[in-house]
């Protein structure tokens, strides 16, 4: 088993409506109880993770712990993803889950009580963890993941959530509430990967490694984080809005393959390009497109060493 040297934690102080920072002493306390070797990094804006993150000389078995939310893991494994101090092995990464949605953290079962969290990050236990890679609209040259990419109905619900105050998976509710009064016409996507070549008028697709987004939602709820493949689960427009409100509320259960026009599979690499109309695209809560044209998506299995339950 491996023994992790060093642990960099990279806290969000804003992550949470501002309750993350709340958290940095209890964090301390308990790295110091335990005779951890550690240093906390507290970032100052959009951005600041990657870049601080991409720019540690890490030991080969030191760790970098995201504490935050999704954005703040999202951060970090860009940095990972992008380290300018290679050493040879799979970066560690390990989350502590003190942001609002804490989407990714749920697939895993890192717990979203602090101390609990901690106590895995301490017990150190590596195991595998795929990346996905989405290159298109504001990133060309590609934005990791690790979590999920939505197109279309999710994305827009995101950003609809994140202009709100409340707690995220009300915040996701009320989004999604908003989209289905709406039902604005959904692009016609074609969508490759492996021998499927496929066009359809899509509602939503998701293309994700994590089984959970928006905080409440399973978009992808057969996915598993070491499988060295992508899930991708896509919903063909239903003639009336009535049907789309039946299958979005299969999503609270992650039983949505029940319903007719939905469907879900798995593949290394996803084509995907809007044939009539754009794309709304994040991911892992970062906007990719709002009204963007063709992606592709890859799998990089194993890429990190995940400290895991």
């Amino acid at each position: 088993m491996t023994e992790i040297d060093k642990l960099w934690v990279i806290l969000n102080p804003t992550a949470g409506k501002g309750k993350a920072v709340k958290q940095l002493p209890k964090i301390e306390q308990y790295l110091r109880k335990q005779g951890r070797n550690f240093a906390i990094l507290q970032t100052k804006g959009p951005g600041d993770g990657l870049n601080m993150v991409q720019n540690l000389v890490l030991g080969p078995d030191d760790a970098v712990i995201a504490a935050g939310g999704d954005g703040t893991c999202n951060e970090v494994v860009n940095g990972l993803m992008a380290q300018k101090n290679p050493t040879g092995k799979p970066p560690i990464f390990g989350v502590l889950p003190i942001g609002r949605g804490n989407d990714f953290s749920a697939t895993p079962g890192i717990p979203g009580d602090v101390e609990k969290a901690l106590a895995v990050i301490n017990a150190g236990k590596l195991v595998p963890l795929d990346v996905g890679m989405v290159k298109g609209g504001f990133f060309p040259e590609g934005r990791y993941f690790i979590n999920g990419v939505g197109i279309g109905f999710d994305t827009k619900v995101g950003l609809d959530a994140a202009k709100m105050k409340i707690k995220s998976g009300f915040a996701y509710a009320v989004g999604a509430i908003n989209n289905l009064i709406r039902y604005e016409p959904s692009p016609i996507l074609r969508i490759r990967y492996n021998d499927h070549d496929i066009t359809l008028p899509a509602v939503i697709v998701s293309v994700v490694n994590g089984r959970r987004m928006g905080g409440s939602f399973y978009m992808g709820p057969n996915a598993l984080l070491d499988d060295g493949k992508l899930d991708i689960c896509y919903v063909r427009r239903p003639p009336t809005r009535l049907k789309l409100i039946k299958v979005f509320l299969h999503y609270f259960k992650g039983t949505q393959l029940e319903c007719e026009g939905v469907n879900a599979d798995r593949a290394l690499q996803f084509h995907i390009v809007a044939l009539e109309g754009g794309m709304a695209v994040h991911c892992d809560g970062e906007t990719v497109c709002y009204d963007g044209t063709e992606l592709e998506i890859s799998c990089f299995p194993s890429a990190l060493r995940f400290i895991g339950v």
